[in-house]
């Protein structure tokens, strides 16, 4: 089972590469490509216990705008929780963010 799946992935990769290649040469394709694209971020906050763990994802428009944010806590190999952060806290993670970028 696993060796179909790296298959299958290696497979996608690999159309993956092609369309990114359109869109390096063709601008209708790179307008088409980055109107319907999102993305997210997942930040690891630093932890004194490398056994746990906690992140914020940042979920964006394709312009970059942050629109939603969830965190993230591994309290042990299966004990993980996810919620998701109000409007209100998620500005707070905007400001704290805002000079971030990726390059």
């Amino acid at each position: 089972m696993t060796k179909d799946i790296e298959v299958n992935a290696q497979k996608k990769l690999k159309s993956r590469v092609r369309k990114f290649k359109k869109v390096l040469k063709d601008d209708d394709e790179k307008e088409k490509f980055f109107d319907t694209l999102g993305a997210s971020v997942e930040v690891f906050l630093p932890s004194k216990k490398p056994e746990e763990g906690d992140s914020i994802i940042l979920y964006t428009t394709a312009e970059g705008k942050i629109v939603d944010g969830e965190y993230s806590y591994l309290e042990s190999e299966n004990e993980h929780i996810s919620l998701t952060i109000s409007d209100k806290d998620l500005e707070l993670f905007i400001q704290v963010f805002k000079d971030f970028k990726l390059e």
